[in-house]
């Protein structure tokens, strides 16, 4: 079997397209937990090769300040992708960040996707609302 190849998006509340990155499974199936690991790695791995100011992933690494640009670090350094994958997790088991598999809303992380190059994959961040 080869390689699926797959755009990940990420979007805003109102639709607006806020990133993509593009991911390659080597399997059929994986779960929801494995597509969290693999995009986080992709992106810290990117971030950590180019050591750009801001870092525009998915949740605020640790000693940042978020900005319009992403997540800008006080001091530039290497990231960790070990956590900010559990950062990932625990926002997606509080609701913080949903993913869309085929406009379907993944409930578990053990959930499983199975890809094919039409599956749209969507993480969807809920911002919290100020005073509530």
């Amino acid at each position: 079997m080869s390689a699926t190849t797959l755009t990940i998006r990420d979007e805003s509340m109102n639709g607006k397209i806020t990133g993509e990155l593009t991911l390659e499974f080597l399997t059929e199936t994986i779960t929801v937990r494995e597509l969290i690991r693999s995009r986080v790695y992709q992106e810290v791995k990117d971030f950590n090769a180019r050591r750009p100011e801001h870092f525009r992933g998915l949740v605020q690494p640790t000693d940042t300040e978020a900005t319009l640009n992403g997540f800008k670090l006080k001091q530039r350094r290497e990231l960790d992708w070990h956590e900010q994958f559990d950062k990932v997790v625990e926002a997606f088991e509080r609701n913080q960040v949903l993913i869309l598999v085929n406009d379907h809303q993944s409930e578990s992380l053990d959930e499983e996707i199975t890809l094919s190059p039409q599956t749209n994959i969507t993480f969807l961040k809920l911002t919290l609302l100020v005073g509530g």
